[in-house]
C-alpha cells in the first residue's frame, strides 16, 4: 500500500501536522476546561481536564480520522452551566475561549515566523532540510490555527459557535433549537463529507484563514 495515498497529508508533512494538532487541540480544550473551572464548574477539573497534557484531551479515533479524511475532533470538555453564577454569560465565555485560544496561537506563531524572516535569522541556516522543516511547520501551524478559530465559530452543533449562539439567544428560542439539534448535526456531517458542500462552505473558510495569515504576516514584516 502507498501510505501517501492512505493519509490526507504527504508523509513528509505528517510530523508537522501531528505536532500542530497536538498543540492546537490541547490548548483549545484546556481553555474550555480552565474557564469552566474558574467560573465555578468543577466537572472538567474532576476529570483531569484542566491540564496541558495532550493525552487527556485527544480522541484517538478523531485524530486518525483527521489524518485520513481531513476532519476529526478532540475529546470534548464536559461543562455543567448550572454551576455558573451567570450561566448564559459565563457559558459564552467558556465556549468562545476555545476558538480564541486558536486565534492566539496563530497570532503568536505568525509573529515568531515573520520575525525570523524579517530579521534575517533564517538566512543564517545553511541546512536546507532544517530550513524547509521550520518553514513547513510554521506555515501549517499558523494556517491551521487561523482555520480552527473560524471553523469552530460555525453555529452548528457540536461546534463552539452553536453553544455561543444557544447562550446568546432568548431561552425560548434556545429550547426550540435544542429540538432540531440532531438535524443540525446531520447537516454538519453532510457539509464535511459531500464535496460540493465542502466547496461552498469549508473551502471559503480555508481561503479566509489563508488571507488572515498572509495579511498578518505582511503586517509584521513591515515592521522590519
Amino acid at each position: 500500500m502507498d501510505l501517501n495515498s492512505f493519509f490526507r497529508y504527504p508523509l513528509d508533512q505528517l510530523p508537522f501536522f501531528l505536532l500542530t494538532i497536538l498543540i492546537a487541540f490541547t490548548v483549545h480544550e484546556f481553555s474550555h476546561a480552565y474557564f469552566a473551572n474558574k467560573f465555578g464548574d468543577p466537572t472538567a477539573k474532576l476529570l483531569g481536564r484542566v491540564t496541558l497534557n495532550p493525552v487527556v484531551h485527544f480522541d484517538l479515533f478523531g485524530v486518525l480520522l483527521l489524518l485520513i479524511a481531513g476532519f476529526g475532533w478532540a475529546r470534548p470538555v464536559p461543562v455543567n452551566r448550572a454551576n455558573f453564577d451567570k450561566p448564559r454569560l459565563m457559558g459564552v465565555i467558556v465556549s468562545v475561549a476555545g476558538p480564541l485560544s486558536n486565534l492566539l496561537l496563530a497570532i503568536i506563531g505568525t509573529i515568531i515566523y515573520a520575525s525570523l524572516v524579517g530579521s534575517g535569522a533564517l538566512g543564517g541556516i545553511e541546512n536546507e532540510r532544517l530550513l524547509t522543516a521550520i518553514s513547513t511547520f510554521f506555515y501549517m501551524f499558523n494556517l491551521t490555527n487561523f482555520f480552527l478559530f473560524l471553523f469552530n465559530l460555525i453555529p452548528l452543533p457540536p461546534l463552539d459557535g452553536y453553544r455561543i449562539l444557544e447562550d446568546l439567544l432568548p431561552p425560548s428560542i434556545s429550547r426550540k433549537l435544542q429540538g432540531v439539534e440532531q438535524w443540525s448535526v446531520f447537516i454538519f456531517l453532510l457539509i464535511l463529507v459531500i464535496p460540493p458542500l465542502q466547496r461552498a462552505t469549508i473551502q471559503p473558510l480555508y481561503q479566509l484563514a489563508y488571507d488572515m495569515y498572509v495579511d498578518f504576516s505582511y503586517l509584521i514584516l513591515k515592521l522590519f
